[in-house]
């Protein structure tokens, strides 16, 4: 008996090693799996790491490395992602603290003077200005936030301002924000990774104290973004101009907030992003160009291989684009894959595998760990991997006789099917809406951008010296304004954007675990992805909104009712509100929110029921100094500075901005729990005032009758 048990483990033992064996040849995929891992630990810790922690992690990830060498060649792949894993976590904390800088802890009024590094606009179309080497009036330099971003309301003219020149203004600025609710959106974090120490607003004229001297090379390169786009503006008038500019440069300061709306309704603002679409038919046509170019001369031809001819040319023209649009995350991410197709072309590999996928996921998130959070991470390389497996599988099919028009129709409508699945997901998880009809919308554009606007903005940059660059732009501005019909025709249609609910904390991470899966592992237990991916999509589909959400500021509260969401006012923490009816997955006007039932008025205090909870929301000092006590409330919040002590649970403006924004709900016991945004966020270097984080607050039963029993 004992025989038989021990050859059955041994059996077990043999089939485990010869499954992990199986697994050779594909683990470099794995490799951005288990770093990517590592990162997303990281950052959904609640505390951050001491520094001793941190060393023994990379105490602990570079013995695993060496253990590695002695270990069963099969189970040596596993000890090798567990120190990757590790060494994920310990590079996300590295560029936390190579990137901190002051983030301002008040809220701040008065001068403020800056130079201009970057230009865009906001989400109100408010010229917005981001400024360094910043001075704040009675502020020590170690506290003053490297960078500020302020939006300049009125009536200037945003193109007035120059790149590299010193302005003087008088503005609000306040920390970044915290999430909106939550779990939801982590501002401050983004804040952080970007530098930014405060962000604000003016409403006074926008004052030039010097103008640029002796630039850095980032501020020349940015002075000619900027005049590029002013000077393809001027050749391309409207809209079309505005969208060339931001294809071409990055800059979409003058794309107005309507045809952006348009864009993403259409699932064609990707079209907008210079990302792996802009920067593949970029390289890709100058790639083609100069190799059939060349190849029109028999001796250049025969003596020089001209295939990595142009993909050293291709190369050049990428890195250029790439300066030339500023730079940004989306940018880099998209000129690092395309540079590592190049180079295996270089090196006579073939381009477009998941070999090449996984290196290009690999340098993004050695060099920027923070991108795995982000929507244009997560799209971009679902896309490019979904596109690689499905037109790899495709090679085994043999299409040699159908027509050359026919194949090329197919690939364009399989390409566009198969990236607009694959992103999806992703997609509704961050914007809470679907396109329905964006495989019409992107079968009807993307072909016209491979095949006439980016050639077209090539020839108008050729002909620019000799004064012909009109020729191009008019070729460009064709492509355009029929890209902009169809977004504003498609966005149009009855039913054209569905929203979407906001999916729970861990439906993202098992979905893009789900398809890795799928993707990567060898033999039958692939399809225990399918498994994870169906879970997943269960979890979503069970997800439920909080009965009551309030602003970190106190001004709003929102309660879920059986016609949505019922908000307190209808103006006024117009973001917030905007966000919070996003994330129930059902959008409409603010004011169209504040007319629904849900809660009773009383002049300036906002009565509602949560339960057997009332909660109580007070606007101003006049109506705050006159309530009678908690007036029957379980729960006060208040936009004031309370200081009375009162039996009930208060949140005031001091308090909320420690806590950050509430979520109210009842437990199956019919207690109240009031979870705050800090003990989701955790205390982390990006959260100002972070130590005095707050905790969950659960009300329950015994206590509420204790107070209705206390005379």
């Amino acid at each position: 008996m004992g025989d038989t048990k021990l050859r059955g483990k041994e059996q077990v033992r043999t089939a485990f090693l010869d499954v992990l064996l199986a697994q050779r040849g594909g683990l470099i995929g794995w490799v951005p799996v288990c770093l990517g891992i590592g990162i997303g630990t990281y950052f959904s810790l609640s505390q951050e790491p001491n520094q001793a922690i941190m060393v023994g992690v990379w105490l602990l990830a570079i013995t695993l490395l060496w253990i590695s060498r002695w270990v069963h060649p099969a189970l040596a792949p596993v000890v090798v992602g567990c120190s990757l894993f590790l060494a994920g976590a310990g590079i996300a904390q590295w560029r936390t603290a190579r990137v901190a800088e002051p983030v301002l802890s008040f809220r701040y009024y008065g001068p403020i003077e800056g130079r201009v590094v970057n230009i865009d606009r906001s989400a109100s179309d408010a010229a917005r200005l981001t400024l360094d080497n910043v001075v704040l009036a009675r502020m020590s330099p170690a506290r003053t936030p490297e960078r500020v971003r302020v939006s300049v309301h009125g009536d200037q003219v945003i193109h007035s301002y120059q790149p590299d020149e010193t302005l003087i203004l008088t503005g609000h600025l306040s920390p970044p924000a915290g999430p909106a609710e939550p779990g939801g959106f982590d501002f401050q974090r983004h804040a952080w990774f970007l530098g930014l120490g405060a962000v604000g607003y003016t409403r006074t004229p926008v004052l030039r104290l010097a103008a640029p001297s002796d630039p850095t090379l980032a501020m020349r390169v940015f002075a000619t973004r900027m005049k590029l786009s002013s000077f393809v503006q001027a050749a391309i008038p409207g809209e079309a101009g505005a969208f060339a500019a931001a294809i071409m440069t990055g800059d979409r300061s003058a794309m107005r907030q309507e045809t952006l709306a348009n864009l993403r309704a259409a699932n064609l603002a990707h079209l907008l992003a210079i990302s792996g679409l802009h920067m593949g038919l970029l390289t890709g046509f100058i790639f083609a160009l100069v190799r059939y170019g060349l190849a029109l001369s028999a001796t250049i031809s025969l003596r020089y291989q001209t295939k990595k001819i142009a993909a050293v040319c291709a190369l050049v023209v990428g890195a250029f684009y790439l300066a030339l649009s500023g730079g940004n995350v989306a940018t880099e991410r998209a000129f690092i894959m395309v540079a590592v197709m190049l180079v295996a072309v270089l090196l006579d590999r073939r381009a477009l595998t998941l070999r090449a996928v996984a290196m290009a996921a690999i340098i993004v998130l050695l060099w920027q760990p923070e991108a795995l959070t982000g929507p244009g991470f997560q799209m971009s390389f679902a896309a490019t991997t979904a596109l690689v497996v499905v037109f790899g599988a495709l090679r085994r099919f043999d299409m040699s006789r159908w027509p050359k028009w026919l194949r090329a129709v197919f690939s364009v409508v399989l390409s566009s099917f198969v990236a607009g699945l694959a992103t999806a997901p992703f997609a509704a998880a961050h914007f809470n809406q679907v396109a329905h009809f964006g495989l019409i919308a992107n079968l009807l554009s993307v072909p016209l951008m491979g095949v006439l606007v980016m050639p077209a903005a090539v020839l108008a940059i050729c002909l620019a010296p000799l004064g012909l660059s009109g020729v191009g732009f008019a070729l460009m501005s064709v492509g355009l304004r029929w890209i902009l019909w169809v977004a504003e025709t498609v966005s149009g249609w009855d039913g054209a954007v569905g929203h979407i609910v906001a999916p729970g904390p861990w439906v993202l991470s098992l979905l893009a675990m789900g398809l890795l899966w799928g993707v990567l592992w060898q033999g039958k237990l692939r399809f225990a992805g399918v498994a994870l991916v169906i879970c997943a999509f269960v979890s979503w589909s069970q997800v439920t909104r909080p009965h009551l959400l309030i602003s970190d500021s106190g001004a709003l509260i929102g309660v879920l009712g059986p016609e949505g969401r019922a908000l307190s006012k209808p103006t006024g923490d117009s973001f917030v509100a905007r966000i919070w009816l996003e994330n129930d997955g059902a959008v409409s006007d603010q004011e169209i929110a504040a007319g629904r039932p849900g809660y009773q008025r009383e002049g300036r205090v906002v009565r509602v029921q949560v339960g057997e909870w009332t909660v109580l929301q007070v606007s101003g000092k006049t109506a705050l100094a006159e309530l009678d006590g908690c007036d029957g409330a379980d729960v006060i919040v208040s936009n004031q500075k309370e200081v009375t002590d009162w039996p009930c649970i208060v949140f005031d403006i001091d308090q909320l901005r420690r806590t950050g924004a509430l979520a109210l709900d009842i437990n199956e016991r019919g207690d109240l729990v009031v979870t705050t945004a800090q003990e989701v966020t955790g205390v982390r270097p990006w959260n100002a005032g972070a130590e005095l984080a707050g905790g969950q607050i659960i009300l329950t039963q015994e206590n509420k009758k204790g107070r209705q029993s206390d005379p």
